[in-house]
């Protein structure tokens, strides 16, 4: 299995179906890493699922906090091993103001180096600049926790 990219390395391109709420309507698209080059940072946060304690609260925070990521210029796509319409439910009970997109078969998870065999994924964030070449990242051991707001809006203020 690949290790997880490193920084000032290129991220593993990859095309996910996804959804974006829009008021009370979810918007589903494909989307591609490929497509965000040239843009401003992007932070792609794997997430082990929806629904459960940790990430629930993970994703609310980033959430709560989105006006900072796009404040320092950035985007951010949550991704996890659910399908869309888990990830229509999630995002319509917590009001995700950000892409889900669905790595169902966890090929990306596996391209990135943080599946699990028999259990997903490992919690994990990557900030990628915006010609897709990561610039810091974050794979936790067990996921328990979560790399909070104030830490991510460092990393990127360090792009600026």
């Amino acid at each position: 299995m690949p290790k997880p990219p490193e920084a000032g390395t290129q991220a593993p391109d990859f095309a996910l179906p996804g959804l974006l709420l829009a008021g009370d309507t979810a918007q589903r698209h494909e989307y591609r890493l490929s497509d965000a080059k040239g843009g401003g940072p992007l932070v792609l946060v794997f997430y082990p699922g929806d629904d459960t304690p940790v990430c629930t609260k993970q994703l609310c925070e980033y959430t709560s906090d989105l006006e900072r990521f796009t404040g320092l210029g950035a985007t951010v796509w949550g991704i996890s091993p659910q399908g869309l319409d888990s990830h229509e439910q999630f995002a319509h009970r917590h009001r995700i103001a950000f892409p889900l997109l669905a790595d169902t078969d966890r090929t990306v998870a596996k391209a990135y180096g943080i599946a699990v065999p028999g259990l997903g994924l490992r919690r994990s964030v990557f900030i990628l600049d915006g010609d897709l070449t990561v610039r810091w990242k974050h794979v936790a051991l067990a996921g328990l926790t979560f790399r909070h707001s104030d830490e991510l809006a460092s990393e990127l203020a360090k792009l600026g």
